[in-house]
């Protein structure tokens, strides 16, 4: 392995990279569907972040993604039951609890799957721990992980650091995530830096249309 291959920005590779969305449901995104967060109307810091921001680049990439032929994958929380039996034991204190049948617990809709994109319940904070997302990453040659969504500091950050050590080459597309306030995401974003590469919603943009060029 060469000095190239080490360095965490190294140029990702056409069939060997994939963007995971994180958790971009409607009721964390939309005023008034979180019942644990009221406060949350449309002009709320959040509300207003995730609106101005960090949709409209989610949306961008996964655009991109889907143009270069780069693997998209969304997780959301959600239980498999409707009773919500099989949560985590964390989720059941919480409590969370969206059930399969709840649409206010699908991706926003603008981030909706498409034809042969991946949507992974979890009950979790982390993606790699009430998933089989390590075994589908393996199974489909993914080396390059582009993570996205929120909460930053909660199922992002568990999404970054677990992916780091199963040995995937991780970038953070810090624009495309958001946390409850702005200094819980800078301060989780320098928490985990050395996990990742952290670039802009441009800048993997470009990485993006690149890929695409390749193929």
């Amino acid at each position: 392995m060469n000095d190239a291959d080490l360095r965490r920005d190294a140029p990702y590779t056409p069939g060997e990279t994939a963007l995971l969305i994180v958790d971009m449901q409607r009721i964390w995104l939309e005023p008034g569907l979180d019942p644990h967060h009221p406060e949350r109307t449309a002009g709320h810091v959040f509300i207003r972040t995730v609106t101005e921001e960090t949709i409209p680049n989610n949306v961008r990439l996964m655009a991109a993604a889907r143009a270069a032929g780069v693997q998209v994958i969304h997780t959301i929380i959600q239980s498999l039951t409707e009773d919500g039996r099989d949560r985590s034991l964390d989720h059941k204190m919480t409590p969370i609890h969206l059930p399969p049948s709840a649409p206010e617990g699908l991706p926003v809709p603008g981030l909706m799957p498409g034809v042969n994109e991946i949507l992974l319940p979890k009950t979790s904070s982390g993606v790699f721990n009430s998933t089989n997302i390590d075994y589908l990453l393996k199974n489909m040659g993914i080396r390059h992980l582009v993570v996205t969504g929120i909460m930053t500091d909660q199922c992002v950050d568990m999404a970054v650091r677990d992916a780091a050590d199963r040995g995937y080459r991780v970038t953070c597309a810090v624009d495309a995530c958001a946390a409850a306030t702005p200094e819980r995401h800078e301060s989780a974003l320098s928490a985990f830096g050395g996990y990742c590469w952290q670039a802009t919603t441009e800048t993997v943009l470009d990485r993006f249309a690149r890929l695409g060029e390749a193929a």
